[in-house]
C-alpha cells in the first residue's frame, strides 16, 4: 500500500495535524526537531509564520519548494 498525506491542519506553535491516506491520522510536533536544527536553513522555520506556510504536493509535505521536508513513513508513524 503507497501511503501519502491527504490533509495536514497546523495546529499552532509547529504541531501539524496529518491525515493520511489510509485515514491515520498523527499530530507531529516539530518543535524539538526545529530548536535541535543545526541548520541555519532549518533554524529559519522557527519563525512560525514561516512554518505554517507549508503545502502538501503529490502527498507529501514541503515548505518552500522542498527546503523541508520529511518522509512520509516517518510522519506516519509519529517520528521525525
Amino acid at each position: 500500500m503507497v501511503i501519502s498525506i491527504n490533509k495536514a491542519e497546523y495546529l499552532g506553535d509547529y504541531k501539524i495535524k496529518f491525515i493520511f491516506s489510509d485515514k491515520t491520522v498523527q499530530v507531529i510536533d516539530f518543535n524539538d526537531f526545529l530548536h535541535n536544527a543545526k541548520n541555519p536553513m532549518t533554524r529559519r522555520y522557527l519563525d512560525k509564520q514561516l512554518f505554517g506556510k507549508y503545502s502538501i504536493q503529490y502527498g507529501d509535505i514541503i515548505w518552500n519548494d522542498y527546503e523541508m521536508c520529511f518522509p512520509i513513513w516517518n510522519l506516519y508513524e509519529g517520528k521525525l
